[in-house]
């Protein structure tokens, strides 16, 4: 929690992505608790990552919340109260770190999902939302940590975002060639 009460400096430093989730989802918990289970499935050995741990949970916090209120349209318009699943999950891709969050509400249509990452595009009622939460975390994927996001349909129904940040690469050498000795 004291990543969301004390936010320090701003400045990137190494963190364990996997121990910024748990506080993630306990912020969000009043959004999920009555649609949604959650659900994590976290890399044991995952690098740390040199990020802003700030600006990582305000994305993954964004993407909870949209999380359960597609579970919860799905829930008003189809009548059906089982409560869906928001899974987590973190991967290690050689020189990434993969972060992805699926949910099992109404699904995003592809005209939709060319332009959810525009500020200002919301398909909410007027007061629900304000269209900034993608764009913003888009912008803090791309721009600040130099990864990219993304979202895809789930073959089951609902969405899958996935966030993929690079690892600290500067401590490994630049070729990995051997270097060659005279004799």
């Amino acid at each position: 929690m004291k990543e969301f009460t004390h936010p320090g400096s701003g400045k990137k430093e190494l963190v364990d992505l996997n121990q910024l989730i748990p506080s993630t989802v306990t912020v969000a918990r009043n959004e999920w608790k009555y649609v949604a289970e959650v659900k994590t499935n976290l890399c044991p050995d995952l690098p740390e990552l040199l990020c802003n741990p700030v600006e990582i949970n305000q994305v993954l916090l964004n993407l909870i919340i949209n999380a359960s209120h597609a579970i919860a349209e799905k829930q008003e318009s189809t009548g059906d109260r089982e409560k869906g699943c928001i899974e987590i999950t973190t991967v290690q891709d050689d020189d990434w770190i993969q972060l992805t969050v699926s949910d099992t509400g109404m699904g995003i249509p592809e005209p939709i999902r060319e332009r959810i990452f525009e500020p200002f595009y919301t398909t909410k009622a007027v007061g629900q939302g304000s269209g900034q939460g993608l764009a913003i975390a888009h912008a803090v994927v791309s721009q600040g940590h130099g990864g990219s996001i993304s979202s895809a349909p789930r073959e089951s129904g609902g969405t899958t975002f996935s966030i993929r940040l690079p690892l600290l690469t500067a401590a490994k050498p630049a070729s990995d060639d051997p270097i060659a000795v005279k004799q």
